[in-house]
Order: structure tokens, then C-alpha cells, then sequence
């Protein structure tokens, strides 16, 4: 029987979504797919696919096209206009994503495109989920002026508001350059893809024409560059899928808003249990180095610990990782590399993470080894002392719970930033290696007794019975446990016990700072 004029008029609607939807999905078309494949990257869609749970994407504004007409844009629409936008769940919770398509007009940002990406963000903010922005996009979109300009300002906007309110993530998977860097930059964590992405404001041509200087995109924003160099980026992926995976194993760590506190886990990890191994891990010579790493896998849940930033400013480790299923933020010198001293790079790389640590209700372990701040005048001339007194101020602004273990080193201002007691940390411990002081003993001794050494008959004797004198008297964690500064002095083996009792006993803490409007941080 033929069809009815009503059945006829019913499926000729059904029919244009079908084909308006289908457009939305090939993008550029499948040539520029197979392209974009061919470069060894994956489209916006595979991208959001890979990244929430299966079948848990619902997007939006699929069928959004630009409204430009100049240029003969207006015989140029693509539905959804170069970005994939909507809203899904990672270990079945709830966040917000979009993807530039880099196969529609090179995933450049147009008027609609922008209002699609600020509709997520508001999206989010209003449902307290995180947002994750996957960027592909070769810039702002020429044919349409300021209007696309606009849409950047209006996503800067909506990136600072989100701060500290909700976690926000950025993935470079393609190019990103010019104004668009702003966004990521102010986002808590960005992810690069090696020899696939690369971030800068101005690139190599531009560069060349201005200042002379010769240089590739790879040299210039690459993945390994800005997360080694300038430490514009937190972690470094060999590609799209790792990068997307590495994504998901970083919100396992996370709230979903500065309301929430971060999700637990179980495991069969006891919380009692000690490893004899670390009683002898800190080397008795002072001087000798040793991996904080691994102290800290030792201590830590499945020793499973997720580390930020791990290519810059590798005399301090942050990252996190769970003490007794529960997530916490690790702060740590590094001895295995410049002696764990703090510089600008170490200085900047960990105030950043105690910061987003305290707004988000993560509890902060620091583990202590430190001489001191790098001398030195490109240290000096670059401003080593309003960037180490970032960290200093994140430390003392921070009232989540905060534990400090002092494992060796803990000379003069080092001392004290690194969350020491006198920045209101709530438990501080020091393993029996533990030396607080001014300063080292060679270099006190050298001040303190410098007429009597150089009347000496034997100087470099008198010298080290001096040292020996002053490491005993002063280098030793007992007379700081004497003054209360510390709460006790540990076995190096019970460290996770001590950790995981502290940790339970600070749940209920409350601690506020005074009413202001914002505090004026040394940027």
C-alpha cells in the first residue's frame, strides 16, 4: 500500500535531520579526515569518544552554522561549525567537553563557534562539573574580523571566573597559536602531544621577520619544549590516545567542584604498613644524593603516584597520588637533581600546584630536603625573590590540611616555605637524618669560628671537629621537636602510618583566612 500524504509529509523532516546530522558527523569530509589521520592524529569526534565513557556523550548545538558572509563564506556551512561540543561522563561522572575540528576551516574559532564553546563553559560552571577543552585550531577565523576576536575575549572571561570553582583541563592535540594560547594558559592543566601540537603567540615567520632568529615550530612551542623549558605545559603524551587516557587518570584525582571533596577509591593496601627499606634510604653522607621518588612510591597507595610537570623544574616533584584512598597533593624536593634546592622554575612550579591543590580541598604532604635557595645572579637578576616567595605564599595561604615530613636538609628560608609550622601546617615530622638550621655546617662553621680556624695549627682539622661540633648541637631535628615546631620524629619505615593517622585526624579542619576581596600575590 503506497504511503499515505501525511506519512510523506512526516518523513520528509526526519529525512533533513538525518542529513544535516550526517553532515555534522564527517566534518570536512572524509578526505580531510583521512588527511588528519595521516598526520597521525585523531578527529574531534574519535577524540570525545575515546575520552568519556562509552556511549555517555550527548552533545549540543550539532547544527550550529556560521553566519559570515563575506568571502563567499555563506556558500561555505558546515554543521556544527568546526567544533564538537556537549556534555558526558569519565568513571560515570558528569563533565563538560568540546573538541575543534581541525577538518572544518582548519578548526578555526568564528563568531558561533566561540558561543558554542562559552555555552560548555557556562554549562559546567552552573553544574559544578569540570571542563575539558581538546584544541585543534589554526586561529582565529580571518574572514570574520572581530567577531572572532570577541569569541576569544568571551572564553578568557569565562576560563578566569571558572578558576578555583571548577577543575579545568586543556589538551593542545594540533596547532594552537596567537590569542588562542590565553585560554589553556589560564586553564589548571595542560596536556601537549609530542610532534603533533606546538603553542606560541608569535610563530617562526613572524620571528624571523621581526628579530632574525631562525627557528622551527618544533624548536619553538613544541610538546617537549613548553614542558621543559617553559613549563607551560604539565604533562607530555607520545599521542592522542595516551594524551586523552592520561586525561581521565588525572580526574580519578580530582572534585568535581571546589564544593566536593576529591573522590575516594578502595584498595587492599593496609594503612599500617611499613617498609624497612627506608630506614636506609637517606644516605648518611649529607652530601650524597638519592631519588625522592622513590620514597614517595613507597609510601603512597599501590605506590601509584600521577606527577605534574615532571620534565620542568625537576628539583621539586608535585603530584598526586592517595594515602589510605584517599587523594592528596605531593610537594617534594628533589635531591637527585641541583640538591633539591628551590629556584625560580622550582619556586613557580610548586606554588602553582599548592594553589590549585588548596582551592579544590586536596590535603598537601610535603616531603623536605632542601639547602636552600640557588645563589647566583641569573637567579637574582630573574627575580628569585618574589618567585620564591610565590611558594611561600601558597604555603601559608593554603588551609586544606597540610603535612610536612623533613627528611634531610632543612636549612635557613628553604626551611620555613616549605610548609613549615610557622605557615600554619597542621603536622610536621622529621625522620632522625633530619638537619634544621641556618645554614650547613661547613658554611656556619666558616662564618662562626673564621678568626679561630685561621690561627688554628691545623686548620682543616679544627675545621671538621667544628662541623662535627655544630652538626651535633644544631644540624638534628631535636631541637626543633624541643621548641614544638615539629609534632615528632619518626622511623623512616612508619612513614605512611604516621601520614594516613594525620591525615584521618585533620578530616573535620576548618581554617579561614581574613575577609578580602583577594590577596596580592608577588606575580
Amino acid at each position: 500500500m503506497p504511503d499515505s500524504p501525511h506519512h510523506t509529509d512526516r518523513e520528509a523532516p526526519r529525512q533533513e535531520l538525518r542529513s544535516r546530522l550526517e553532515k555534522a558527523r564527517i566534518g570536512g569530509g572524509t578526505d580531510r579526515i583521512e588527511r588528519q589521520h595521516a598526520s597521525g592524529k585523531l578527529t574531534a569526534r574519535e577524540r570525545v569518544e575515546l575520552l568519556l565513557d562509552p556511549g555517555s556523550f550527548v552533545e549540543l548545538d550539532a547544527l550550529v552554522t556560521h553566519r559570515c558572509h563575506d568571502f563567499g563564506m555563506e556558500e561555505k556551512t558546515v554543521p556544527g561549525d568546526g567544533v564538537v561540543s556537549g556534555s558526558g561522563t569519565v568513571d560515570d561522572r558528569t563533565v563538560y567537553v568540546f573538541a575543534q575540528d581541525f577538518t572544518v576551516f582548519g578548526g578555526s574559532l568564528s563568531e558561533t563557534n566561540a558561543l558554542k564553546i562559552c555555552k560548555i563553559m557556562d554549562l559546567a560552571l552552573e553544574n559544578g562539573a569540570p571542563v575539558i577543552g581538546l584544541n585543534d585550531s589554526g586561529g582565529a577565523r580571518i574572514q570574520e574580523g572581530v567577531a572572532s576576536l570577541g569569541g576569544y575575549a568571551d572564553i578568557f572571561l569565562r576560563n578566569t571566573l571558572a578558576s578555583g570553582v571548577i577543575p579545568q583541563i586543556s589538551a593542545i592535540m594540533g596547532p594552537c597559536a596567537g590569542g588562542a594560547v590565553y585560554s589553556p594558559a589560564i586553564t589548571d592543566f595542560t596536556f601537549m602531544v609530542d610532534r603533533t601540537s606546538y603553542m606560541f603567540v608569535t610563530g617562526p615567520d613572524v620571528i624571523k621577520t621581526v628579530t632574525h632568529e631562525e627557528v622551527t615550530k618544533e624548536e619553538l612551542g613544541g610538546a617537549k619544549t613548553h614542558g621543559s623549558k617553559s613549563g607551560v605545559s604539565h604533562f607530555t603524551l607520545a599521542n592522542d590516545a595516551a594524551c586523552l587516557l592520561a586525561i581521565r587518570e588525572l580526574l580519578s584525582y580530582l572534585p568535581s567542584n571546589n564544593l566536593e571533596d576529591p573522590p575516594s577509591t578502595r584498595n587492599e593496601d593496609p594503612t599500617d604498613r611499613e617498609d624497612e627499606s627506608l630506614d636506609g634510604l637517606v644516605p648518611v653522607d649529607p652530601n650524597k644524593p638519592y631519588d625522592i621518588k622513590e620514597l614517595i612510591t613507597r609510601v603512597v597507595d599501590d605506590q601509584r603516584f600521577f606527577e605534574v610537570h615532571a620534565d620542568y623544574g625537576k628539583n621539586i616533584v608535585v603530584g598526586f597520588a592517595r594515602f589510605g584512598n584517599q587523594s592528596v597533593g605531593i610537594v617534594a624536593n628533589q635531591p637527585a637533581y641541583l640538591a633539591g634546592v628551590l629556584d625560580i622554575d622550582a619556586s613557580l612550579k610548586g606554588a602553582r600546584f599548592v594553589r590549585f591543590c588548596d582551592a579544590f580541598n586536596l590535603p598537601l604532604v610535603t616531603f623536605e630536603d632542601v639547602p636552600g635557595f640557588l645563589p647566583g645572579t641569573q637567579q637574582e637578576f630573574g627575580g628569585i625573590i618574589k618567585h620564591g616567595a610565590k611558594l611561600l605564599y601558597a604555603f601559608a595561604e593554603a588551609t586544606v590540611p597540610k603535612i610536612t615530613v623533613i627528611t634531610r636538609k632543612a636549612y635557613g628560608g628553604a626551611y620555613c616555605v616549605m610548609a613549615s609550622k610557622h605557615l600554619r601546617t597542621d603536622v610536621n615530622l622529621a625522620y632522625p637524618t633530619a638537619e634544621i638550621a641556618v645554614m650547613g655546617p661547613e658554611g656556619a662553621v666558616n662564618i662562626l669560628y673564621r678568626r679561630e680556624l685561621a690561627a688554628a695549627e691545623d686548620p682543616e682539622a679544627a675545621r671538621a671537629q667544628k662541623v662535627d661540633e655544630y652538626r651535633g648541637r644544631f644540624s638534628n631535628p631535636f631541637i626543633a621537636a624541643e621548641r614544638g615546631f615539629l609534632d615528632a620524629v619518626i622511623e623512616p619505615r612508619s612513614t605512611r602510618s604516621h601520614i594516613i593517622r594525620g591525615l584521618r585526624q585533620l578530616r573535620g579542619k576548618r581554617q579561614t583566612i581574613p575577609n578580602k576581596k583577594h590577596g596580592n600575590i608577588p606575580l
